[in-house]
């Protein structure tokens, strides 16, 4: 079950590299931290769940994936918004160096 839920995160980490290069959208490394420690919490939340439902403890399990589920999509979340902001704002990424390359061509 393990090697299936880490294949396939892995080949939606690929996707998502190979989208953001094709995109030429730069992520910054504090991006890349936020999200993985959002998406770790939410896995780490749903693996407790399930085996909280498969010891008979659905009480523990709904608490504590109230408990760690809230950080991993606050998390998360905020790894989103960054992320739609270099992709919808594109001008807010545009260094100062880019800026003055970019006048000195007009």
């Amino acid at each position: 079950m393990l090697f299936v839920f880490g294949m396939a995160i892995g080949a939606a980490l690929m996707g998502l590299v190979f989208w953001l290069g094709q995109k030429r959208i730069t992520v910054r490394w504090y991006e890349w931290i936020i999200g993985a420690i959002g998406f770790m919490t939410a896995g780490w939340a749903i693996r407790d769940l399930f085996g909280s439902m498969a010891e008979h403890n659905e009480a523990a399990g709904r608490i504590l994936l109230r408990m760690l589920g809230t950080p991993a999509i606050i998390l998360l979340s905020i790894a989103i918004i960054l992320l739609s902001i270099a992709v919808f704002l594109p001008w807010r990424r545009i260094g100062k160096s880019k800026a003055a390359a970019a006048e000195s061509y007009k």
